[in-house]
């Protein structure tokens, strides 16, 4: 999973659509997790007096941090992953007794849930869980057949970013990172869950390879994924595994297109770079983060006392613009542009249904496809296919 934004900062200082479209949708019907039948809390007791968290770094920041311990005194003590792969290594045997909670990024979801590392939480605890976006409610990387497995976070889409000097016309698919016009100028992120952007692209591309979703692939489809990505080796000049690592490359003149974030699409033009990005119009892959209880966490109440905490439009606002993300909350929009404005609609917070649309969120590949067939390529096999590409 991606090393993710705040490298970024230390270094320079879906398949469902939303806004309302789907307020029905009750996640992905995969088999049943081990953890399904464990029963969450009905109310939330006294603290424990601590709180331990994995997260990606950034996302327990003191500006938010300590008026939550002053106001719970659950003593927030966290442990900073730098990748997904580690996360769920962190979370085995369901925290073991040591980890109450886990910000978990869509590739690793579902690989937390079926190791029965997560238990499900009630979400009618968090008071803000009414005012998500209806999709960030059920979406199919946390929530299996109706239960929620973690409350959602934060989002951002993987648009494509590109030097304006370089493109004078605003590219409008993604072939211009497959283009051999294009060569040595081209970055993409350094993680397997790239093989989805490629996916994405083929799905439009080569129709009759019947790709419906980019996480979900047959052999036949995962194959020809594979190649595409082995061909656009040659074109890449450098993956980037850290927004300061693409931010450091686009400053350079190292690279001049390939898939971004919204973050560092603002730091770069705040340096006064030539860029502009884009949704293709073949959409765009996005990741969502979630808050995920422990199924042995030691501190349970002071974990929903947090989750509903970081779910209110305020923190949700202060951590979208310290981290450069898009929060879930809609009434986060107004607290953000009270703090900067402009930045709502920088960072997708005002997004319409239509820009919903368009966006495939990650999820672990799993063999076991939504229609119940075993026919997808798993995750590890992802992992190999990856280290393949890049060789």
């Amino acid at each position: 999973m991606k090393l993710r934004v705040i490298c970024g900062l230390a270094a320079f200082a879906v398949a469902l659509t939303a806004c309302g479209n789907n307020s029905t949708n009750t996640g992905t019907t995969l088999q049943q997790p081990p953890t399904a039948t464990m029963k969450p809390l009905d109310k939330i007791g006294a603290g424990e007096g601590q709180l331990n968290l994995i997260a990606w770094e950034g996302y327990t920041d003191d500006s938010w941090v300590k008026d939550f311990q002053n106001a719970t005194h659950c003593q927030v003590n966290a442990k900073y992953a730098g990748s997904s792969d580690e996360m769920v290594s962190l979370m085995t045997d369901g925290g073991g007794g040591q980890w109450d909670m886990v910000s978990a990024s869509g590739d690793a979801d579902l690989r937390l849930i079926y190791g029965g590392d997560v238990r499900p939480m009630n979400e009618k605890l968090i008071p803000d869980f009414a005012n998500f976006e209806p999709y960030f409610q059920t979406p199919p990387y946390n929530t299996i057949s109706g239960v929620h497995y973690g409350i959602s976070l934060q989002w951002g889409p993987n648009v494509l970013l590109y030097n304006t000097n370089k493109f004078k016309v605003a590219p409008t698919s993604w072939s211009a990172v497959y283009d051999s016009s294009n060569k040595g100028i081209v970055t993409a992120y350094d993680y397997p869950i790239t093989i989805a952007d490629g996916a994405l692209y083929l799905m439009k591309s080569q129709p009759s390879l019947g790709i419906k979703d980019p996480y979900e692939l047959t052999k036949k489809q995962f194959d020809a994924t594979v190649q595409l990505l082995t061909s656009q080796r040659q074109l890449i000049n450098k993956y980037w595994g850290t927004a300061g690592d693409e931010i450091s490359a686009f400053q350079n003149g190292d690279v001049q297109i390939g898939a971004a974030w919204p973050y560092q699409t603002g730091q770069l033009k705040a340096a006064g770079a030539p860029v502009a990005e884009t949704i293709p119009s073949e959409g765009a892959t996005g990741w969502g983060d979630t808050w995920m209880l422990a199924t042995k966490a030691p501190h349970p109440n002071c974990a929903y006392m947090w989750t509903a905490y970081v779910s209110t439009a305020h923190v949700q606002a202060l951590q979208a613009l310290f981290y450069g993300e898009t929060p879930v909350n809609t009434k986060a929009c107004a607290e953000m542009e009270s703090m900067q404005s402009g930045s709502c609609h920088q960072y997708h917070a005002d997004a319409s249904a239509q820009y919903f649309s368009q966006i495939k969120f990650w999820k672990t590949p799993e063999v076991t496809c939504d229609d119940g067939s075993q026919n997808c390529i798993p995750y590890d096999q992802w992992v190999s296919a990856w280290t393949v590409i890049k060789g």
